[in-house]
Order: C-alpha cells, then structure tokens, then sequence
C-alpha cells in the first residue's frame, strides 16, 4: 500500500466511524428475537421433531437402533432442521467427562474429572469452572453440543448411589461450584444441563418414589441450590427428574416446571426430561415439560405422534407447542450452538496432557485430610518401608458408575470388576498410586492386595508406615447398603491398624462412610473418586509435595443411627424429607445435637493458620463480613475460612447456616485480609404465601470458622426487618 493509498483509507474509515455516530447502527436481534422469527417459519412436523430426542446408542432390550447421524454409543439425539438452519442435539453424559455408554464394545477414551463430590470438596470455584471448560471443550471437540451437567441434588441421605456426581449438602456451596462448572461448560458454545429436578435424593424405587417436601423447606435447601446454579451458571436447559414430587412426576409436575422454575425464577431455558421420565402427553406439555428425552425408554413416544394429535385437537394449545420450541432454539442461539455449530475432531486435536493437568489440580485440591495424629503425613524422608495394601492402587484408581462413566485415556486399569451389565462396568483409571509414590520416595514398597487379612498384617507389622486403600464403588440406580466400607474393608483396616498403628487409610469412595476403625490408625486422607491423574495426585498429597486444603461437602454420620430416616426402606411408595425439612446434612445434626464423626467444612493441612479481625456490616441491604488470616506453619498451604449465620432468637430451619466462604493461599509466615458477602436469601425465612424471603429485625451471631463445628471468632450485630422478593432481590 502507497502512503496516498494508506492516508486515504484512513480517511474513509474516519468518515464511515463518523457517520456511525451520527447514525448509529439498528442493534444485532438477541436471542429471544432469533428464536421467535426461526419457530415462525417452522412447521407443525419440524416443531414436532425438536421436542422430540432418541437415545443414541443400540439398545436390545427394547429393539432400538440408534439415529445413523447420531454420536456413536452417546446419550442422546435430536434431529436438526436443515431447511431453516436448525442443527441437530447431540447430547454427551455428564459431570465428570465425555462418557461411553455402558453397552460400548470400544468406549471413547476421554479425560475424567474427579467426582463432583470431590470438586464441591476443593471449595475453589476457580477450579469449578476449569473442570467445566475442560470437559465442555473435550465434548465440543468430540462432536456435542448439549452436554448433560451439571448435577446439584442436595444429599439428604449419604447412602445414595448417585452421591458422587453432586456436590453436597449446602445449598449455597453445591450451588456455587455446579454453577461455576455449567458456566465453564457453556464457554464453549455448547448447552449445559443442571439435574435432577427435584429432589432425586436416592436411586431406591427412583421411578417412582415420591419425594414429599413442603414448599417453604423446599425453598430454602434443595431449590435453593437449584436456584443458585442457574444464577450463576445460566444453564441453558434443565432436566427433570425420575421421581415424582408429592405425589406428582417431576416430569409433569406444574409446581415445580412452571410455577417455581418458569414464572417464579423466570428462567428462559428449556426442561428436558431424564431418560425414562416421561409418563403422558398433555399432562407432561402443560406442566412445562419442553423436550422428551431418550426414546425408547418411555413407554410411549409421548413427544411424537401423540403430541400432534393433543396439539391439532386443542389438548395442547399451539402456542404452548411454540413455547417448547422457542425455548430449545433460543438456549442454542444464546449459548453459542448455532453461531458455532460443532463437529468431530481427530482424537489427536485432543491435548490429553493439559486436559489430565487441570484433573489433577482440582483432585489435588479436593482431597481431604481427616485425620493425622502426630503428624504422619506427610510420608518422611526417613521412611524406610511402605506396605501398601488393597484398592488395586498398584494399577490404578476407582471411578463412579453408571451413565456418567468417563474411560480414561490410557484404557481399564482393572478389566472385568464388577458387573457386565449396567450401572457397570467398574472402571479403575489408570494412574497408580503405588507407582507414583515410587518415584516420589526412596522407601522400599511392598503391594498386597488384602484379600489375605492376615498376610496383610503381617506385612503392615514388618513395615514403618502402612498405607490401606479403601474403596467403595457406588453407582447410579443402586444405594450403598449402609455406611459400611464394602467387602470386609473395616475389618482389613482394624488387622492392619492392630499390626502398626502407624497406618494412614485413604479413602477412594462415593461419599461418607463409616469408620469403626478410627481411633486405632493414624491418618485418614479422603480422596473421593480422583479421576484421570488421581494416582499422581494422591502420591503427591501423601508425599507433601502438595498441602491437602480439600474440606467436607458433606457431613460425615457416625452410624445410620444419626439419619433422618436410618434405614432405606425399599418397599416404601414416599421419601419423606418433610421429617427434616430444610435442615439438611450438617443443620440436621446441629438442630438434634448429633455429633457428627467428621463436620461439613472440616479439613485439616500440613499448616497452620490463624484468624482475626473480624467484623461485620449490614449497609444497603448487604452484610459484609470482613477478616484477617495468617499462615502460621512452616509450608504454604491453602485456608477455607467459613462464615455461618445464626438469628439470636431462632426461627430457622436449624441453628445456623453457611453464609459464606473464601479460599485463599499462603506462603509460611504471609497474612491476609478478606470481605466475603452474605446472600440476603441466607438471612430469612421463605414465606410461601407472599413468595418472599423475610428477615426478622433482631440480633445475629456471625461465627468465622474452619468448619461448621470448630468456630474460631464471633461478632453480633443488630439486622432491620427487611423482605426480599423470590428471585433473591431486595425490596425497597
């Protein structure tokens, strides 16, 4: 280009910017706009086809032949319409990576996160939302454009099967780190899931049993994690769940679909049903049900033929038809799917490496040190001798079962454990903790698999530091039988811990567990179901190359004893959550003065840390909660400082309650000072008459904390009386 030439293009686009300004351009339609103009243009049978999804993968049991355009061996299919430039759904199981379904011949080989326990666990949002954009990106590049994650049913029991894909008991925390992971999820141009809507709280009769729970205590636990999540996250759809709500499948169910999730919260996204949901037509259309999910495992194609002839009759008004469509067309314009439509890529366009680093930081930093007397761990450098026994950890780690198994990138560890069929197979990743822990100490390592109690403990006796696997493998469609570790596990430990006290247990389960065992070892590292790196990662902790900060989700019950309902009973029609309302989990055992085993929140270090300073304000209709913290060890390590709020008076559902939290890293020596935030809806009580959340005036205890049982410091303050409208804002 000529100087002339450059000058005079300057000026053109001086002149054109100029213009601009004076007549600025008629603003790009938003999604809502793009939606209605394309659901205009479509006909009845294309409408029909958008509602309407197929399970992607051959199924015998019901002679069913996957879609020939769909994802090979995947979760679902929804076909496209090309003729307005509507692209097909492929749709990817779950939380914890791109899964295989269970009935693959050659399972895809993708990068697994650590449970969604676990990730709840790191209490790092942060590394919510990397786990989110990691596996969204894998799923992208594998061809999905609608991923389903991300789950947040609240654990009212901790012997449901399905424990480990959610992320505890707190609605605040599980909201927060499900919503980080959607929103992570959906940078990739891909629609996210929230699940199980609502109150999917056990696998036992999960077809049909019902869920009983009032609206108030509804509002302020398991809704309100659902609330939070979708604030947070913007999920573009919502799956409901299997059971039914008060009688009522949560699949047609109008409370919960079109009165709370739709007019209450004003969401604009879509509900899908789970994969054998949906039980009708009309009922199901009008209670707010937009898309039926997974054909053939309904009984019915109820989203098909049926619902063209309720339309065409008037069952099912045209408009409310268009609803449905609108709404699935306006979440892929607005999370990117149209704009940024999706295809396979070469598995070698997949960066395994980076995508296993961020698994293993967020499994790193999700394990939690329960205990550690006389400061066992981290392993000395005089260590002479290691017996390692059980949990396979010379092959690997175990992961949870069922529709969200992810096969890790390197194949199965331990072939041919557990079920042939579904929620199998039982998938060990292969990272093994023993290897790893070889290259991180000059200790002589011994393996036995501790089928052989008393070979074990024998070895145990002949080494310095014995290091016991415990697993416990759970899955959906089934729930833990009790608390108990499985398969003569407790009794292993309690033989090893007898031959060397000096015996650290890790734990590699679902969710909380019983420890009969406790008293006699002297460490016990949980680190949950740890994912693709999850051998480097618990290598590293027990090495002290990493400092644990991982801290509870959930609290962990001394015996079924200590539970709202001490046994499941499987030929009970309801699950009664109405026995302990909103006082889930750690406000259960705060409002019955049971004494946990360990506390939701609790989770020790190899440091120490310090608290001070603290204060708190209402301004404006804002508690601030503002803090001072100091490493006082001698390693750098990561605090979890923890606020809870409790009314002097009572009136709540339990005596306290999270309010809110922080993560923060420390050098030896370095301090810090913190401003955390209360959400106003944690403050009251929901009141179901005027849908309002109502803060008494009157005095308030707030605690700063490690975990919900170990307060480090208090202040009151005095609140006014002050109400704040459904949707979490403030009336003035």
């Amino acid at each position: 280009m000529t100087l002339r030439a450059a000058s005079a293009g300057a000026g053109l686009l001086a002149l054109l910017s100029t213009l601009a300004l004076a007549c600025p351009a008629q603003a790009a339609p938003g999604s809502d706009e793009r939606a209605a103009r394309l659901v205009e243009g479509m006909t009845l049978e294309e409408k029909i086809q958008t509602v309407f999804g197929y399970f992607a993968t051959d199924f015998k049991p019901k002679n069913h032949i996957a879609p020939k355009e769909a994802r090979r061996d995947s979760a679902g299919y929804v076909p496209g319409v090309a003729r307005v430039g509507l692209p097909p759904q492929w749709q990817a199981d779950a939380g914890v990576g791109v899964a295989t379904q269970s009935s693959s011949k050659q399972p895809y080989e993708r990068t697994a996160l650590p449970s969604g326990l676990a990730t709840a666990a790191t209490w790092n949002p942060a590394l919510a939302y990397a786990a989110g954009a990691m596996i969204g990106k894998e799923a992208r590049q594998s061809g999905y454009n609608v991923m389903l994650a991300g789950g947040v049913n609240l654990m009212r029991d901790p012997r449901n099967g399905r424990n480990f894909e959610y992320a505890g008991e707190d609605p605040l925390l599980a909201g927060v780190m499900a919503g980080e992971q959607i929103r992570g999820i959906q940078s990739n141009h891909i629609i996210a899931t929230v699940k199980h809507f609502a109150y999917n709280g056990q696998e036992t009769k999960r077809f049909t049993v019902s869920s009983e729970l009032g609206d108030a205590a509804a509002r302020m636990s398991d809704l309100l994690a659902f609330q939070i999540a979708i604030e947070r996250g913007d999920p573009g759809s919502v799956m409901c769940a299997y059971n039914r709500v008060n009688g009522v499948y949560s699949c047609e169910n109008p409370y919960l679909l079109n009165e709370v999730l739709k007019r209450d919260w004003g969401y604009k996204g879509y509900v899908m049903s789970d994969w054998g949901a949906v039980h009708s037509t009309i009922p199901s259309a009008n209670a707010g049900l937009d898309q039926q999910s997974g054909w053939p495992f309904d009984h019915s194609a109820y989203f098909s033929d049926a619902l063209r002839e309720a339309v065409t009759n008037g069952h099912v008004p045209q408009q409310r038809l268009d609803d449905m469509v609108r709404r699935i067309v306006r979440a892929m314009f607005e999370h990117g799917v149209m704009d940024h439509p999706v295809a396979i890529e070469p598995e070698a366009s997949i960066d395994f490496s980076a995508h296993a680093a961020v698994t293993q930081a967020g499994s790193e930093e999700a394990m939690v040190l329960l205990k550690n007397s006389g400061a066992l761990l981290p392993l000395g450098a005089g260590t002479r001798s290691i017996a390692i026994i059980g949990g396979h950890a010379d092959k690997g780690v175990l992961s949870g079962g069922g529709s969200s198994q992810v096969h890790a990138h390197g194949g199965m560890a331990v072939p041919n454990e557990g079920p042939a069929e579904f929620p199998g197979p039982m998938v060990y990743h292969p990272s093994s903790p023993m290897q790893a822990l070889a290259a991180r100490s000059k200790a002589r390592l011994a393996y036995l698999d501790g089928k052989d109690i008393a070979a074990a403990a024998t070895l145990a006796a002949a080494s310095d530091i014995a290091i016991v696997f415990a697993t416990q493998w759970t899955a959906e469609s089934v729930d833990a039988a009790s608390l108990s570790l499985p398969g003569g596990r407790d009794e292993l430990i309690a033989a090893v811990a007898r031959a060397n006290p000096r015996t650290v247990v890790v734990l590699e389960t679902g969710g909380p567990v019983a420890m009969p065992w406790l008293a006699d070892v002297g460490a016990v590292l949980q680190a949950w179901y740890p994912g693709t790196r999850g051998g480097v990662a618990i290598a590293r902790v027990l090495s002290g190359e990493v400092n644990p900060s991982g801290h509870l989700p959930a609290t962990f019950p001394a015996s079924e004893s200590q539970l709202p309902r001490p046994a499941i009973e499987a030929d009970q029609p309801r699950a009664d959550y109405n026995i302990e309302g909103a006082a889930v989990g750690y406000k259960w055992h705060d409002l019955t003065g049971r004494k946990p085993l360990f506390a939701f929140g609790h989770g020790l270090s190899y440091t120490s840390f310090a608290y001070s300073g603290l204060t708190a304000q209402f301004k404006d209709g804002v508690l601030s909660v503002t803090f001072s913290l100091k490493n006082t060890g001698a390693r750098a390590g990561k605090a979890v400082p923890q606020i809870y709020v409790a009314p002097l008076a009572g009136g709540w559902e339990a005596p306290q309650r999270l309010g809110a939290w922080d993560k923060v890293a420390l050098q030896p020596g370095a301090g810090a000072t913190t401003t955390v935030t209360v959400d106003p809806r944690l403050l009251g009580v929901y009141d179901s008459a005027s849908k309002t959340w109502r803060v008494a005036e009157g005095g308030y205890l707030v605690t700063l904390a490690s975990a919900a049982d170990a307060p480090a410091a208090a202040v009151q303050l005095h609140l006014p009386a002050f109400t704040v409208d459904v949707r979490g804002q403030l009336r003035r």
